[in-house]
């Protein structure tokens, strides 16, 4: 039976409805990662937790030492990863509460650790990270979305920029025009990382906010608070599916 791990982003520094068993503080190669390991039950499933942005929410997007991440749970006996993000909608369909299981990304971060495979190799190592995200496990996230009848795309562009700035409207037109349909700025390196790690990783992605240029208004912590409040507990919902899921 396949052991998951859910990182939980922005709006999910806990996980209600989680019974902990237990709380790992785990030492890496790479540093400390975000927080302690969280191990309990879900919906009667055990699962691992690990608030990507730390608990409280205190890690900014280009401080999140990833590698110590994804190395500790994959020490902990994590086999499949589930991460959560809030993301900005581009394309016209991804409109604030609108959920996408994307299938692709692009890059724009810079300067981050992005990989394990750096210093006292015995030869180069690539990866094929032609598709990113697991086919497998998108299809679980997938199914069980359309089991709580949300609204949702099953395909998706997720465009990862640095952060900790929202990105300009001018930067959004450049993303839709490489073909970007939502925004972030947690898929990269931690995508890429669990691939190197053979770990399956996939990415529910909630849309908590238009991306700039898009929406009649500012862009306000307010407006993704409230987009995070209001879909939080269809996010618990979806995961809890895919860990039953046969």
């Amino acid at each position: 039976m396949t052991v998951y791990a859910i990182i939980g982003g922005t709006g999910l520094t806990h996980l209600e409805g989680l019974t902990i068993r237990q709380s790992l503080p785990v030492n890496t190669p790479y540093g400390a990662p975000s927080g302690e390991i969280q191990i309990g039950e879900l919906a009667g499933r055990e699962v691992m937790f690990l608030a990507r942005h730390g608990h409280p929410h205190r890690l900014p997007p280009h401080k999140i030492n990833y590698r110590a991440n994804i190395w500790a749970l994959k020490q902990a006996g994590a086999q499949a990863i589930l991460a959560v993000n809030a993301v900005g909608g581009i394309h016209p369909d991804m409109g604030t509460g609108h959920f996408c299981v994307p299938h692709d990304l692009v890059d724009y971060t810079s300067g981050r650790e992005h990989t394990f495979f750096a210093d006292d190799l015995e030869q180069v190592t690539h990866i094929d990270f032609s598709h990113p995200y697991s086919h497998p496990l998108r299809t679980r996230l997938i199914a069980a979305l359309t089991a709580e009848g949300c609204r949702f795309s099953d395909v998706g562009v997720y465009g990862c920029t640095q952060g900790p700035r929202l990105e300009t409207a001018a930067e959004i037109v450049r993303l839709q025009r490489d073909g970007c349909d939502i925004v972030g700025m947690t898929a990269m390196p931690e995508a890429a990382l669990a691939r190197e790690l053979e770990l399956e990783y996939a990415c529910l992605a909630l849309v908590v906010n238009p991306a700039a240029g898009n929406g009649a208004a500012v862009i306000s912590m307010a407006e993704i608070e409230q987009a995070l409040h209001h879909g939080i507990d269809t996010v618990r919902a979806v995961l809890s599916r895919v860990l039953n899921a046969p």
